[in-house]
């Protein structure tokens, strides 16, 4: 299934790259009027993220234009550098490397093959029941009984979220909706746009109204101005995108506010773990961004959530 460049679709690409040139005309003129090194500061970090989208966009238009395959390859490649940064956050033993070498190279490409080829039923639980059960047999094996339990949960929590969760994003392409045939490209595109725009949303009104801390121990920056404003709009947004999705308005804003929810809940959580961990970032991959894991942690929360709504209700 390749991407159908039909009229919504160009609406679409053409929208999401409006708002990068706008983006990037603003921060080129707010460099020129810094008057401080906090603003200037301030505005590097946002040209930096500007360019860094501008990537991001063009790899993610790339696996879309290529269809499903390109899309597993891609969010494959992403679990794969995501479940990385997080098991370098969780310092393994000798005899982790083993059921680590199952889990990177075995278990992870099966999960997304699954969904090239279209096995819901086994794809949905191959990582919940299989590898859950796999992963402690395989450490047990290896004799290391040193904080087994700990070990074998970080593992397993890992793969959930850095790919289980993750993978439920390219499957969007293999549901089959009444009506809708062909167009799933279009579903995966207005998800993931739903789930990045909240997050951008979310900090611009935080940096701009924010006031009151949500939870400050574990994200000092999210504020309750930024949650709400940041929902609100991305939700509006959303609902005003349904003419690209299979649902009405009212559903489409629904399953926008339940995107948005998630994702906030996804990009709370992963910043607990960095902070359990004693680290600002995932990693330093994307300039501007952090690591992948720090990109990509609403999606993990947001994407099951998302793809089982909609299968469960619209087909």
């Amino acid at each position: 299934m390749n991407l159908k460049l039909d009229k919504q679709t160009i609406w679409l690409v053409g929208g999401v790259l409006a708002l990068l040139v706008i983006a990037s005309v603003i921060g080129w003129l707010l460099s020129l009027r810094a008057a401080d090194e906090k603003g200037r500061a301030t505005i590097q970090n946002l040209n930096a993220r500007t360019r860094a989208w501008w990537m991001l966009v063009a790899v993610f238009g790339l696996a879309m234009a290529t269809g499903l395959i390109g899309s597993v390859i891609l969010f494959a490649l992403t679990s794969f550098l995501a479940l990385r940064e997080f098991i370098t956050l969780t310092p393994t033993r000798p005899g982790d490397h083993r059921t680590l070498f199952w889990v990177f190279f075995l278990i992870l490409p099966l999960q997304y093959y699954l969904i090239a080829i279209k096995w819901y039923g086994f794809f949905s639980i191959l990582i919940p029941v299989y590898a859950f059960l796999f992963i402690p047999i395989r450490s047990a094996m290896a004799g290391d009984c040193d904080n087994f339990l700990e070990r074998t949960a970080k593992i397993q929590w890992g793969l959930m979220v850095c790919v289980y969760c993750v993978s439920h994003v390219p499957a969007l392409l293999t549901l089959d909706i009444p009506g809708y045939a062909g167009q799933n490209g279009k579903l995966m595109f207005y998800f993931v746009l739903v789930a990045q725009i909240s997050d951008v949303l979310q900090y611009v009104w935080g940096k701009t109204l924010g006031r009151r801390k949500i939870a400050p121990n574990v994200s000092p920056n999210k504020t309750w101005e930024g949650f709400i404003g940041g929902i609100a709009t991305a939700t509006l947004i959303g609902a005003g995108l349904w003419w690209a999705t299979p649902f009405t308005p009212w559903q489409s804003a629904g399953m926008s506010l339940v995107i948005t929810l998630m994702g906030f809940a996804g990009g709370l959580v992963m910043s607990a773990i960095k902070r359990d961990r004693g680290v600002k970032d995932y990693g330093n991959l994307i300039e501007g961004h952090g690591g992948v894991m720090d990109r990509i942690d609403s999606l993990c929360f947001a994407a099951p959530v998302f793809f089982h709504f909609t299968r469960y209700f619209f087909t």
